[in-house]
């Protein structure tokens, strides 16, 4: 395993050397809500939408003080926006109530707010506090699988544990940002860059086809 891990680490490095996170942010509570918006869409459609949300609510105040239907208009590209919409509004109220307004390095805290589940939760603990972590998307599920690191019926939190120990701890943060860009630009669901990946002789779905 550690010859396979090696290589993967390698191609990784080399493909994506610099990688972040593409949901757009300036302050930390954001990044919180565009994660808990991002379930089931794209990052590029939460982007559209938190430019225009946090443009037209500049502080947590005025989201939590913000009218429903105005987010939900808002936010609609994103899907299951009435839900999401409650969601952003109770999640600035409980911010400024517990904490004052400030984002909380605690797991439990922030898996206690409405529609933050540990995906959301480990990104925020990753970007924010630098926390060790992986967060398991589709992407990071997938690209698991096709090469092995998991298998077909892990459940995302099984995923988590079995990556998180292969790959070095101080390396997480950025290998978890790499396997998401991996995943959604080279190892696709659909049309898969497989021709030129260099990690084709070791993928599961490669040699199954």
């Amino acid at each position: 395993m550690t010859g396979l891990m090696t290589k993967i680490e390698t191609y990784l490095d080399e493909l994506i050397p610099n990688p972040k996170c593409e949901l757009n942010y300036s302050k930390d509570y954001e990044l919180l809500i565009a994660t808990m918006l991002s379930a089931q869409t794209t990052d590029k459609r939460v982007n559209m939408s938190t430019s225009i949300l946090f443009s037209k609510y500049p502080s947590l105040e005025d989201l939590a003080n913000a009218n429903l239907d105005d987010i939900i208009d808002i936010i609609r590209p994103v899907g299951t926006f009435r839900k999401k919409s409650e969601n952003v509004i109770e999640i600035s109220k409980r911010l400024l109530e517990d904490y004052g307004g400030k984002l909380p390095n605690d797991r439990e805290y922030l898996e206690s707010l409405p529609g933050v589940g540990r995906k959301t939760a480990n990104v925020v603990l990753s970007n924010i506090f630098d926390v060790p972590c992986i967060a398991v998307d589709t992407h990071v599920a997938r690209v698991s699988k096709r090469l092995g690191l998991a298998k077909e019926k892990d459940t995302p939190f099984e995923i988590e544990e079995k990556i998180s120990k292969k790959f070095k701890k101080e390396d997480l943060c950025k290998r978890h940002h790499q396997l998401v860009l991996f995943g959604r630009y080279y190892c696709k669901a659909r049309g898969p860059l497989c021709d030129s990946c260099k990690l084709k002789d070791i993928c599961k779905e490669k040699k199954s086809n």
